[in-house]
């Protein structure tokens, strides 16, 4: 039997209550470490990644990616590549961490520049 860890078992006990409400929209999916944060939208049902963003890019490198400015800046980078994509409904899939702090600002910038969740 494998071991899960308390933030493995949170995580996929929010993923599951995300699968029972998505009716097949992709998912906004976030992870933020201790020095940068991450989104990307993922279509469940191909399993594809139909539009990533990152603090590590480029254009963001030389900032700090680890507080709420970077999040939103990267929301709303996130939702303009996904209105681009042609994707404007999203499920947004917040993982193991509570919706607070770089989360929520992520998620607002990304509600603010056209994503619907």
């Amino acid at each position: 039997m494998a071991y899960k860890s308390a933030i493995q078992k949170r995580a996929q006990r929010v993923r599951r209550q995300i699968k029972k409400v998505s009716g097949g929209k992709p998912r906004l999916s976030v992870h933020r470490s201790s020095k940068h944060i991450y989104a990307q939208i993922i279509d469940d049902n191909s399993g594809r990644t139909l539009a990533a963003a990152s603090s590590l890019e480029k254009d963001q490198r030389g900032k700090t990616g680890a507080d709420s400015a970077a999040a939103a800046t990267i929301g709303k980078l996130i939702a303009e590549r996904a209105v681009k994509a042609g994707v404007n409904e999203v499920v947004f899939d917040r993982g193991a961490y509570i919706y607070h702090g770089r989360v929520r600002a992520l998620a607002e910038a990304a509600r603010e520049a056209g994503l619907n969740f």
